[in-house]
């Protein structure tokens, strides 16, 4: 198994203060942008080691293999940094096409409709599963 604190290439991202780094994961084969999460040293070097995505949960302060509850696993195709090291980019083969704990494709399912003085967020796209059949 490798030893996270040993890794030289993990040394090389920009961590914040809290030893956590944001992630985007993005579908490889469409570009659509899925969602956003966090990764800690030993969630960035799992998800090398296994080739699924693992996040870290800031919420239950321990490792989140995306999937582990909803089957919705992330298969990572590629890993790049961004050019100030600060920002993980996943690129990733979406088991079963929902990303979202509300049943969508992608989190980002809101848009914004309007003016700045009468605007609104409006889901745009659809609920592909409910998520009372997705959690148990």
């Amino acid at each position: 198994m490798i030893n996270p604190s040993e890794v030289s290439w993990l040394d090389k991202v920009s961590w914040d203060a809290n030893g956590l780094v944001p992630v985007i994961a993005q579908e490889a084969s469409t570009n659509d942008v899925l969602m956003f999460a966090w990764m800690n040293r030993e969630a960035l070097s799992k998800t090398i080691e296994t080739g699924r995505a693992v996040y870290f949960s800031r919420s239950r302060q321990r490792l989140w293999f995306k999937g582990e509850e909803s089957g919705h696993v992330q298969q990572v195709r590629e890993v790049r940094l961004d050019c100030d090291e600060d920002v993980v980019l996943l690129k990733v083969e979406q088991v079963s096409g929902i990303a979202c704990h509300t049943g969508r494709h992608s989190c980002f399912f809101q848009k914004f409709e309007g003016s700045a003085d009468s605007g609104n967020w409006v889901a745009v796209d659809p609920v592909l599963k409910d998520p009372e059949h997705i959690y148990k």
